[in-house]
């Protein structure tokens, strides 16, 4: 498994793979908001934890499409799939873990940043960081079963993301709440936020068993 980790993180990391091209995205997505609110720094400061979930949801979409089509095409997930269906399920773990490694904290790392450029203060800033570290998991478990639902089409990158997307807004919904409560009030942050955390967990342990599921389903 440790083997595997290292494989899909290496792809994953190489050049013009996945983890580049979200965090463009999310750099991209966020840089273009002060240009198109205006000047207005209260604005940004409030709008800004929205902002950020929204970029970084966005972009975490990108990739997952890949998360079994490399495996397909150099044959590899033909030997995954001879495995029993706890191993299997594992492996999906693994992989999803080894894309939000990849592609989910380089978001969390550069979160910061944006933050700075969205005028958000120091507490806000570390509220949608810790947000994002605690509910961007949950969007690659959420993404392994639209991977597999779309691994022997040709072209389902948005069958993908259509998918993910409706899965993903409750994830969308704490996040944002948990970062805005850390700012009017400290004591409301953990309810929220431990929810966001719940939500992770659920889909970590879901996720792998109904991606699993559809990739036998695909092999049929």
């Amino acid at each position: 498994m440790m083997a595997l980790f290292r494989r899909d993180l290496a792809i994953a990391t190489r050049s013009g793979g996945a983890a580049m091209l979200a965090v463009l995205f999310f750099l991209a997505v966020v840089a273009v908001a002060p240009f198109g609110i205006g000047p207005d720094l209260n604005l940004l400061a409030r709008i800004g934890p929205a902002f950020l979930w929204i970029g970084a949801l966005l972009a975490s979409l990108l990739g997952l499409d890949r998360l079994f089509q490399a495996d397909r095409e150099d044959g590899s997930l033909d030997l995954i799939l001879m495995q029993e269906t706890p191993d299997l399920i594992l492996t999906v773990f693994v992989k999803s873990f080894a894309h939000w490694v990849a592609s989910g904290l380089p978001l969390v790392l550069v979160s910061p940043l944006l933050g700075l450029l969205m005028n958000m203060g120091l507490e806000s800033t570390g509220a949608v960081m810790l947000t994002l570290l605690a509910g961007t998991p949950a969007i690659a478990f959420i993404g392994a079963t639209g991977a597999a639902v779309a691994v022997a089409l040709p072209r389902g990158g948005l069958l993908v993301s259509i998918l993910i997307l409706p899965l993903a807004i409750p994830v969308l919904i704490f996040g944002v709440s948990a970062s805005y409560a850390a700012v009017t009030d400290p004591d409301p942050f953990w309810p929220p936020f431990m929810i966001l955390s719940a939500i992770t967990l659920f889909f970590a342990a879901l996720g792998p068993v109904a991606a699993a599921v559809a990739l036998k389903a695909a092999a049929d």
